[in-house]
């Protein structure tokens, strides 16, 4: 049995400081028309794949919803059930059951984030610029930096000209290598606005004497005055010298953190609180992706600092969590805290960095039933005589472009509403364990041949066999998966416009639990 919660009283548990991981099982396309606040997005189609990393304790509270029409809660509350989750419960009506008691639903991703980039800016006062004004200023030979705080593979898609790479995560970090001259101007940017003032505003926190902007609406507002984008763009930040002199960075972070009342514990007080069973902790390697991959303490998980607060709910899925930082320098995890610290999370930095001795559990991974496999040609061959049907399990954008001729596009909780059929169902994906857990769903529906094609769509492509484009297959209606709320953001003007409004708007549409969320002290 899964019991149900009505959102009065989820409102109430939302503001009663207990640990509660609410999760909306919905694809991103339909969680990003509306959501609740508080939500992180765990669609059906990876439950089990992602579950452990964003709620690691098993005896969590834990609050399903999603379109009551579609079922696909209880479908969730129930594979949570077999995971061993204990404490499961289903939003009574779902979303619209939130809307009916008089509560807000908010559109797109990464909300708390992005709602708190917008107070720190209404707090702060970070000083900005205008995409025309440093046109002007570029046209000029201006003495400036224009840094893109994103990570690198959002850089390449598309940039302004003449900026570097340099994730917000890294500015604390390398700023002083990057620009060593004070009188340089330095203008931050992104895609829109968070994480443009973040940077912005991260280099005023830690002292440098430099002129520091935010790029008004970052790349959408470069857009919206017919200013030349790049789309493409190597251009990094350079790497520290091993004898560079950072201890005045350093300096500046930890007196950051000691500001914003961020502790800085011990590996022995990390041990005891991994201990404890009410609690989930989450440690964090906050430097870069190399740096990781080189080596880090057994058990932490890798999150980019400048991505774990522009995105810290695709990171962490329980709120009132512990959350512990580390790094190398004592620079970077400090910095990060101070942002975390700021949007309510239970935020401490580990003292010895990756040198702590401590061993935290790897992430737990689901254990899935192996599948039948069947080989590109022997599908091709089924399709063709009509002994088998293959759904395709990619992103319904990959399907649109290229797919298997003859193959439907499909994802996991479409095809809980399958019908019956005695022909072989093969399924194709990207990623074995997607097509594994809709294989499981299938075989539970009484599906008595359930395949899953070999090496996926690629192995498809190496056979030469034939394939097709369907530039409006699957319909607009269907694409569940798709995130609409922000696409052609940088091809449409109006869609930038509507998005650059709707981030504006956030913090109007609080409430008194949403608000008190964050804590922008001391000072404000």
């Amino acid at each position: 049995m899964i019991s149900n919660v009505n959102a009065e009283t989820l409102s109430a548990w939302l503001a009663d400081g207990r640990e509660i991981a609410l999760v909306d099982v919905r694809e991103l396309g339909q969680f990003s028309n509306g959501h609740l606040f508080f939500a992180c997005n765990l669609p059906y189609s990876r439950l089990e794949i992602d579950v452990f990393r964003l709620i690691p304790r098993m005896s969590t509270r834990v609050v399903l919803c999603a379109d009551v029409q579609s079922k696909v809660d209880v479908a969730a509350a129930v594979s949570l059930r077999e995971l061993g989750y204990t404490d499961v419960w289903i939003l009574t009506d779902g979303v619209s059951g939130w809307v009916a008691a008089g509560y807000k639903l908010f559109g797109g991703v990464n909300v708390p984030s992005k709602t708190f980039g917008e107070i720190v800016e209404q707090r702060h006062h970070t000083p900005q610029i205008s995409a025309r004004q440093l046109f002007e200023l570029q046209l000029a030979g201006d003495n400036l930096v224009i840094l893109d705080g994103r990570p690198f593979d959002e850089y390449q898609q598309m940039n302004i000209p003449g900026a570097s790479c340099c994730p917000n995560g890294e500015l604390a970090y390398r700023i002083r290598k990057i620009v060593p001259d004070p009188a340089t101007k330095i203008v931050v940017n992104c895609a829109g606005r968070t994480r443009s003032l973040i940077g912005a505003q991260t280099l005023i926190n830690i002292g440098v004497p430099n002129p520091v902007y935010a790029l008004e609406n970052g790349t959408q507002g470069w857009f919206l005055e017919d200013l030349p984008l790049n789309y493409n763009g190597n251009q990094g930040y350079p790497e520290l010298p091993g004898d560079f002199d950072i201890a005045a960075s350093r300096a500046a972070a930890q007196a950051l953190a000691a500001k914003y009342s961020v502790p800085t514990v011990d590996a022995k007080e990390v041990d005891r609180w991994l201990a404890e069973p009410d609690r989930t902790l989450f440690l964090f390697d906050v430097r870069t992706e190399a740096e990781f991959r080189a080596g880090s303490l057994q058990g932490a998980r890798h999150a980019p600092g400048g991505q774990l607060v522009q995105a810290a709910d695709e990171f962490i899925g329980v709120r009132h969590a512990r959350v512990v930082l580390l790094d190398s320098d004592g620079v970077r995890a400090p910095t990060t805290a101070s942002w975390m610290k700021q949007m309510g999370w239970d935020v401490s930095v580990l003292r010895e960095g990756i040198d702590a001795d401590l061993d935290c559990a790897a992430t737990a991974k689901a254990v899935l039933p192996a599948f039948p496999v069947l080989q590109a040609r022997e599908l091709a061959r089924g399709l063709t005589c009509g002994d088998a049907v293959a759904y395709d399990l990619r992103s319904s954008t990959a399907y649109r472009a290229l797919h298997a001729a003859g193959s439907r596009w499909s994802i996991r909780p479409l095809l809980l509403e399958m019908p019956q059929t005695d022909r072989c169902v093969v399924l194709i994906a990207d990623e074995p364990e997607v097509a594994a857990l809709a294989a499981c769903d299938l075989e539970r529906k009484g599906v008595a041949d359930v395949r899953i094609l070999s090496g996926g769509f690629e192995a498809w492509i190496e056979q030469a066999l034939p394939t097709e484009s369907t530039p409006e297959d699957p319909p607009y209606e269907q694409r569940i998966d798709y995130l609409f709320f922000e696409h052609q953001l940088q091809e449409c003007k109006d869609a930038a416009q509507r998005y650059l409004s709707w981030e504006i708007g956030l913090v109007s549409q609080l409430n008194e639990t949403e608000r008190k969320t964050f804590a922008l002290s001391p000072g404000h």
